[in-house]
């Protein structure tokens, strides 16, 4: 049984910075690449980072580049999004995925609310 646990979300001011944190059991981590996504309220659940099982590719959607860090650390099964420069648009609840051996993502955490105000 394979059990992502988010955490790290909160409330900041525009600007403001945030670490989320998730922490995997059940399966290899280190086996898997994983991903955060985020869904804001009324909008459809979105890609917004990933890392490869090795730590060496990491990919980002266009609106948070050179903002947010996407890491992991395999001896602790723990992957984490370093967020800078939080904006209110960046205001949505954030999901850890893992992929299975398919590749594709089918683990989820139970998500972590972050809210950036003006």
């Amino acid at each position: 049984q394979v059990q992502l646990v988010d955490s790290g979300g909160g409330s900041v001011q525009d600007g403001g910075s945030l670490r989320l944190s998730c922490a995997a059991s059940g399966r290899t981590v280190s086996a898997s690449s994983m991903a955060w996504f985020r869904q804001a309220p009324g909008k459809e659940r979105e890609f917004v980072a990933s890392i490869s099982w090795s730590g060496g590719s990491t990919s980002y959607t266009d609106s948070v580049k050179g903002r947010f860090t996407i890491s992991r650390d395999n001896a602790k099964n723990t992957v984490y999004l370093q967020m800078n420069g939080l904006k209110p648009e960046d205001t949505a609840v954030y999901y850890c995925s893992m992929t299975n051996a398919g590749a594709r993502y089918v683990y989820w955490g139970q998500g972590t609310q972050v809210t950036v105000s003006s």
